[in-house]
């Protein structure tokens, strides 16, 4: 599931503690879905029955418990924190009906996409024995879980092999918790990867794209309050929708100004994917009035500092910003296990027009480093905008697409990682070196803030005379 880095690895802490909290769950009624099934990708299985959704999270060497979710109706599982996987069997999609329901794909809340199941006779065998907790074991699952998913690592120019052989020498049956935990921060260090964290507890490590800076509340709060004051000090008609997280003014020469600082914390905390869709709608239909819609003659998108979310609330977007379906964009995710190359079969992800008031005029879309996660997503739905007329103006975006990846170790620390790719239409990816901008400004510097400019919203003015 798409969540924020520190938000994900926060569950993959809890997971193996992690319980249905539904007393009532063993009573339910079989389900067509019931059974194990395992993912094609993702290092996942899953254990329906008795009206609960166990997940265990497998390597060559290893089989953990993950996150439990109980059934709230036929085929629709929920977790503890209020996440919804619909899983769906190849005979309710009118397929495969002599296959006794041998396929099924389930549907994260928030993510883009299905993932695609296969049913298996019974658990594996890992999954029904005791994992060892010590450090090597906890250092082989967390070696595995990366060597068996992660997607980059011919990109970035790293020897995961090497890895194994140089950092596991330095673990023995006496390396404390601290020695472990810097083992495997050094191991990653060099990825330089947004999308990757290891945690213990408390202590925790991640680091994005040299150069860049990852969004934080702080930082959102002082651009928030520097653009405020400095870009739409002339604007009209200013709000704050979404809890902070989405403001809106209109400019001079009917241009209108549209900040998205997450795709996520619209509503109370811990409020499922539906109520954040809701306020997103009411964002939108509040922003994109009929008469706005017809009159503006450009409209400025501000990713500087957006901290991602869910790809679908950024796909909602851009469903209001087109008259034609188009695909977004294609994902797919590393299938196998020893071969780095394999994929499953890349998932088309569409955009279809909003049935409510749409814009599609020119855009202008500020990006930067702090431009992350879904909200690359979200400015890659728009380079297939068949309108076109959508300029990028900053820095490069910080470079991570994937949904992520929650991983737990044996001795109970945590991980997370990608292992998804979001393609172009030409079968590329940004990962790495993020989404280009087609006019460099810069964005944000201390030079900018000390001299009160912001090059790239001037600029966006500019363009969209």
């Amino acid at each position: 599931m798409r969540t924020t880095v520190s938000a994900a690895l926060a569950l993959a802490l809890a997971a193996g503690v992690t319980q249905a909290s539904s007393a009532s769950a063993a009573d339910a009624p079989p389900s067509s879905t019931d059974g194990v099934w395992r993912m094609d990708g993702y290092g996942t299985v899953l254990d329906l029955r008795d009206g609960q959704l166990k997940e265990y999270q497998t390597t060559a060497v290893s089989c953990l418990k993950g996150f439990t979710a109980r059934q709230t109706r036929p085929g629709v599982y929920t977790t503890p924190n209020n996440v919804v996987l619909t899983v769906r069997t190849a005979h309710e999609h009118g397929r495969d009906r002599d296959r006794d329901h041998v396929r099924a794909t389930v549907a994260i809340d928030g993510s883009a996409g299905h993932r695609k199941l296969r049913r298996i006779p019974a658990l594996p065998d890992d999954c029904t024995r005791t994992t060892p907790s010590g450090p090597l074991a906890a250092f082989d699952v967390f070696w595995h879980s990366f060597a068996e998913n992660y997607p980059f690592f011919a990109a970035k120019g790293i020897d995961w092999e090497s890895m194994r052989t140089r950092y596991r020498a330095k673990v023995h049956p006496e390396t404390t918790r601290d020695e472990l935990f810097a083992v495997f921060r050094d191991m990653v260090t060099p990825l330089y990867d947004a999308h990757v964290a290891v945690g213990d507890g408390d202590t925790y490590f991640a680091q994005g794209r040299p150069g860049t800076e990852l969004p934080t509340e702080e930082l959102d709060e002082k651009v928030k309050k520097y653009i405020v004051r400095r870009d739409l000090a002339e604007g009209r008609n200013l709000r704050h929708f979404a809890n902070g997280r989405i403001t809106y003014a209109d400019l001079p020469g009917e241009r209108g100004y549209l900040r998205v600082s997450g795709f996520g914390g619209y509503a109370a905390e811990g409020a499922p994917h539906s109520a954040e869709r809701a306020v997103l709608d009411e964002t939108l239909n509040a922003v994109l009035t009929p008469q706005r819609a017809e009159r503006l003659k450009g409209l400025v998108i501000d990713l500087r500092v957006n901290d991602g979310g869910s790809d679908l609330l950024g796909l909602r977007i851009a469903e209001r910003l087109t008259d034609s379906p188009y695909v977004a964009y294609r994902k797919r995710a590393r299938n196998d296990p020893a071969d780095p190359t394999k994929y499953t079969r890349p998932e088309p992800i569409r955009v279809t027009p909003a049935r409510a008031p749409r814009y599609t005029g020119p855009i202008a879309v500020l990006t930067g480093g702090s431009t992350v996660s879904a909200g690359e997503t979200f400015t890659q739905s728009l380079i297939a905008r068949p309108e076109g007329h959508v300029v990028r103006i900053g820095r490069p975006t910080q470079g991570v697409f994937s949904d992520i990846l929650g991983r737990v170790l044996p001795n109970g620390m945590g991980a997370v990682l990608p292992n998804e790719q979001f393609l172009t239409s030409t079968g590329d990816t940004f990962d790495g070196p993020g989404i280009p901008p087609h006019l460099k400004e810069p964005v944000f510097t201390e030079e900018e803030f000390a001299k009160k400019r912001d090059s790239a919203f001037d600029r966006a003015l500019n363009v969209l005379r």
